[in-house]
């Protein structure tokens, strides 16, 4: 056709021969094509392109459910979601990531296109129908991010998952233990970590900053009870023989006036009650970790601990070294 001959249809949507379409779940430039949907139309406002040939409706919030379902088109069958974005989907804590992750087995083409990254599938790897979707299960993500996360990281998405109610430390420690795979090892120290009731990152960081140090492991989510056996308080982190709690503190609490006069209030309470309390803020983490060892350190010797270490482990230091926020 010469460009004098053009109609005005021809950057639009025909509707001869169409096809079944829902653009509002992702679909190739061939499927848009056989609905009818020029090229043109689909390079317009009332699309979005996810990944190459990938494209949803515009109005569409894209999450990564919707990337992992468009990746899966061009994926092999028997394909699934898995790593950072398997965790994503389970509702775990995990660093940013921001490619699509996805196992294919073998053999067959493992897509690799941008804003995708494709694993190898494991004979032994274990997947869920999750949201429609072939998902790696909340115990194999955990196994598979191993191989790429550093050991406070992993026990950070563990301890999520376990909140999440994705999974139970129980069934972690089931399935690393059967794990004869890549990244068994790591797996199996770190799940040795895992706990259940643990509420932020920060509190799991905390945790593990203090065991790497060679500290006492303190009790997670440890109940008081009031005299008459009724539920009074829980403790994040805890050393109940000592009336020691340490106590993580974000600074949303600190914007937050109703929170933070509770917090008052419940700190006062402790003073009461005999308890002592150490409040870490996430300086103490990131920028005076050694500091922070030294407050809970000292504090537990005032408390009459027995059991603090004369010098503090090193392993501490490759995974706190102590940065700007």
């Amino acid at each position: 056709m010469q460009a004098d001959d053009r109609t005005p249809f021809d950057d639009v949507e025909t509707f001869e021969n169409r096809t079944p379409f829902d653009a509002s779940v992702p679909f190739t430039r061939a499927e848009a094509r056989a609905a009818g949907v020029s090229a043109k139309a689909l390079m317009g406002d009332r699309y979005q392109r996810l990944f190459f040939d990938l494209y949803v409706a515009a109005a569409v919030v894209v999450t990564p459910l919707v990337r992992a379902k468009a990746a899966l088109k061009v994926c092999p069958a028997g394909s699934q979601v898995s790593h950072f974005t398997a965790a994503e989907l389970w509702g775990a804590v995990v660093p940013y990531q921001p490619l699509t992750h996805l196992s294919s087995p073998q053999p067959g083409v493992r897509s690799e296109r941008r804003g995708m990254h494709s694993h190898r599938l494991s004979a032994y790897s274990r997947a869920v129908r999750f949201r429609g979707i072939r998902v790696s299960s909340p115990e194999q993500t955990f196994i598979d991010l191993a191989c790429v996360l550093p050991l406070v990281d992993l026990v950070v998405l563990g301890d999520s998952l376990v909140k999440a109610n994705r999974t139970t430390v129980h069934r972690l420690v089931e399935a690393v233990g059967a794990w004869r795979g890549w990244g068994s090892r790591p797996a199996l120290r770190a799940v040795g970590y895992v706990r259940k009731g643990v509420d932020s990152p920060m509190e799991t960081r905390l945790r593990m900053l203090m065991v790497l140090a060679g500290l006492p492991e303190p009790v997670v989510n440890h109940i008081q009870y009031d005299a008459m056996g009724g539920w009074a308080r829980r403790f994040d982190l805890s050393y109940p023989d000592l009336l020691l709690v340490i106590e993580y503190d974000g600074r949303q609490h600190a914007e937050n006036d109703k929170q933070w006069d509770h917090d008052i209030d419940r700190r006062e309470g402790l003073d009461v009650d005999g308890w002592r309390l150490i409040v870490i803020r996430s300086k103490g983490i990131y920028v005076e970790p050694h500091r922070t060892l030294e407050r809970i350190s000292d504090a537990m010797r005032a408390q009459g601990s027995r059991d603090v270490p004369r010098r503090f482990r090193g392993e501490w230091r490759a995974h706190f070294p102590g940065r700007a926020v």
